[in-house]
């Protein structure tokens, strides 16, 4: 039986895109804050840190144009989704869809890492949000 996995990403400890022709590829740091990784005109990838007791979002925040699909690589929280609340914890993958308001809360003991891919891309590679049908390149 076939299984699936996704070539070309690690957990480890690194910093930069390795280049392979037609292939991307970058080892993710779970650094402070939120940081976009990598990305092309139809998806992105992003990384997401919340520390204990604090949170991201709220009730305005909303993507216009873009899914976010969030997996907790570690920690726990709380998604707050269309007023609905989510537990969070390693291993959760969570689809938030475009225009959904939301909110992310870190209500554990250590930081939050999320990592995030949105579909198209929601924001530039200096983390601003993009308007609506935008491209970041």
């Amino acid at each position: 039986m076939p299984t699936a996995s996704l070539t070309g990403v690690s957990w480890r400890a690194g910093g930069n895109v390795a280049q392979i022709p037609g292939v991307k590829r970058k080892h993710i740091r779970f650094g402070k804050g939120f940081k976009v990784l990598m990305g092309n005109q139809r998806a992105q990838a992003a990384r997401m840190t919340i520390a204990p007791g604090d949170s991201e979002g709220g009730p305005t925040n909303r993507h216009r144009g873009a899914d976010q699909w969030l997996y907790v690589a570690s920690g726990r929280g709380t998604a707050i989704v269309k007023g609905r609340k989510y537990p969070l914890s390693a291993g959760t993958l969570l689809l938030i869809e475009h225009g959904d308001q939301h909110q992310i809360r870190n209500t554990g003991r250590q930081p939050l890492k999320t990592l995030n891919l949105y579909s198209p891309p929601a924001y530039t590679a200096a983390g601003d949000e993009l308007p609506a049908g935008k491209s970041s390149r």
